[in-house]
């Protein structure tokens, strides 16, 4: 693509100089500025590159809605495994709708095959940043660590593990009220109990500095290893430094497999001793030793958190309602190419009066206004899909709401459950341990009187047996009295599990209900989709016929004096 360097209009690779200004065409810096992804986004300018993906500013050419659009790019366009991970991104984000998880819109292939997710635009840097300033109070850790914590909470009620929480996917927006908002990004290597994994046996995804142990021997890793993700980040912006230090990634997973981490207090002596043990407990080695699901650790940073911290952690919950589409077609290139066919007519007509003109300008001129006459009625059509197709997405995004409102509920009484059975669980140890010891000693009091001969009729009174009798009634008479305990409290612990298995049970059918709401409009959403895209593609090539036809119009023209003011509108326009 080439563009003008005064007026910034884009042009195909086969074009020289600009119809407006006559000014020589250069490459654009970047090709995909300038250009329109399924029919409605435009490109605009490029916000940030990765190794994968590069980042863009972008509009909803129909509703006037700013947004950031995130493009695979081209050279890894050829792998199905990439690929997959945009397609599982969009799908995760867009199902969990939650405040502080990225909203994503939309997600397609460009022109060369390149997958895109159209996404909401983001104000604020990614939490790397913030820690890069160096520590941050204890209070600040909290409020942060809560939003966090809030986002992966609704990803782990809805079986979505991030497995790649790190700074660099944490986004601190900014906002009017000086509030935090805190978003979740990128859950492409994400994975749903649902979905078909990227990984295979002996391959590692993730930050090795953020992994937990588990995640370094098993691609099984449940919710506990972002909660261990979340410790390390807790440490890191409360101490400004890693908890394990290494040259190289394999010197990483083995501190993380062995190597206990400082404790915080030792690096920062003001650290609350709450906040410590709480980071201590995510740091645990192995998952059960953790806090047992997300919701408890919000609990402990709710605690932590200030007041103002606490409230601006908890925004409201956002609605498809307050995504407005415009009521009529939002300024775009079609108002400013009805502007140039005004002036173009002007032209004609001082060019040639009284209606002299060659039938090839009449014919170009004809073609130039049925050309926009095709592009306004593409475009209202456009618009009214995208209409239904918004108004769809609201239902949708309000079910997903209510859903994951219900859900929420039921997963904190479950989150209380497991605490509750846990504790259950070490409270009565002792017992379990006390029946075992008494069985033990009752089989070696047994297996002593059975090598004595004491099971036999005696012909005759033996001494030696008398202890051994005794040894065997005791012992018997223990056993039965820890067995009664355990027992009870066996029956404790099934009660306890029972009401996990019952909530557990509860949340499931509502994730059911989710999937069936997502897969009663894919079609209807995919057929919008498809007539949108069908739409803009073809106002997109007509405009592309615009500017050769312009062009034709323009350049014999230029050189008349009569028509130079009509030419200056038109290179102010």
């Amino acid at each position: 693509m080439r563009v003008c360097p005064r007026c910034n209009l884009k042009y195909p690779d086969e074009n020289d100089r600009c119809f407006i200004d006559r000014m020589a065409l250069v490459d654009a810096p970047d090709e995909r500025v300038g250009t329109i992804l399924s029919g409605r986004y435009l490109i605009e300018s490029p916000l940030g590159e990765g190794g994968m993906a590069t980042v863009y500013r972008a509009r909803h050419t129909l509703v006037d809605r700013p947004m950031a659009v995130k493009i695979m790019n081209r050279e890894l366009a050829g792998d199905a495994a990439l690929r997959e991970r945009f397609r599982r991104e969009a799908k995760n984000a867009a199902a969990l709708a939650h405040p502080n998880i990225i909203e994503i819109y939309d997600y397609g292939e460009t022109d060369d095959g390149s997958a895109f997710l159209a996404m909401e635009l983001l104000d604020g840097s990614v939490l790397t940043v913030l820690i890069e300033r160096g520590p941050m109070p204890p209070l600040q850790v909290a409020a942060i660590g809560l939003q966090i914590a809030q986002g992966l909470a609704r990803a782990h009620d809805f079986n979505v593990i991030h497995r790649d929480l790190k700074p660099d996917n944490v986004f601190v927006c900014r906002r009017a009220d000086q509030g935090l908002l805190v978003k979740l990004l990128d859950f492409g290597i994400a994975r749903s109990m649902h979905d078909s994994r990227l990984t295979n046996a002996g391959e590692i995804f993730g930050t090795p500095q953020y992994m937990a142990p588990e995640r370094v021997t098993s691609i099984d890793a449940g919710p506990s290893a972002d909660l261990y993700a979340l410790g390390v980040i807790l440490f890191e912006m409360l101490t400004g430094q890693l908890p394990f230090q290494a040259n190289d990634i394999p010197g990483y997973l083995i501190k993380h497999l062995q190597d206990a981490p400082p404790r915080p207090s030792e690096i920062v002596p003001q650290c609350p001793r709450r906040l410590e043990e709480l980071i201590l407990s995510l740091l645990a080695k192995r998952p059960e030793e953790r806090p047992v699901d997300a919701h408890q650790v919000i609990k402990e940073l709710s605690a932590l958190a200030p007041r103002e911290g606490r409230d601006s952690a908890v925004p409201p919950q956002p609605s498809s309602a307050g995504r407005q589409v415009a009521p009529t077609l939002p300024p775009t290139t079609l108002e400013r190419w009805a502007k140039r066919a005004a002036l173009f007519d002007e032209m004609a007509r001082r060019a040639f009066p009284g209606a002299d003109a060659p039938a090839g300008v009449t014919q170009m001129l004809g073609g130039i206004h049925g050309m926009l006459r095709r592009i306004q009625q593409l475009r209202s059509e456009g618009l009214v899909h995208q209409r239904r197709l918004e108004a769809m997405e609201a239902n949708v995004r309000d079910g997903r709401e209510r859903l994951g409102n219900a859900v929420e509920v039921l997963a904190q009484d479950l989150s209380r459950a497991r605490e509750a059975a846990r504790s259950a669980r070490s409270e009565v140890q002792g017992y379990f341990e006390a029946d075992a010891q008494a069985a033990d000693g009752y089989r070696h009091a047994h297996a002593r009187l059975e090598s004595l001969g004491g099971y036999r009729q005696l012909a005759e009174p033996r001494e030696d047996l008398v202890p051994a009798l005794r040894a065997t009634v005791d012992t018997l008479e223990r056993w039965v009295l820890t067995r009664t305990a355990s027992e009870k409290a066996r029956r404790w612990i099934d009660a306890k599990t029972n009401e996990v298995t019952d909530l557990e049970f509860q949340v499931q059918a509502l994730r059911g209900q989710l999937e069936r709401l997502e897969a009663a409009h894919g079609q209807e959403r995919e057929a919008l989709e498809r007539v949108l895209t069908g739409h803009g593609t073809e106002a997109e090539r007509i405009e592309q016929q615009l500017l050769q036809e312009a062009t034709r119009f323009c350049t014999p023209l230029r050189q008349r004096r009569e028509l130079g003011d009509l030419f200056a509108q038109l290179e102010g326009g």
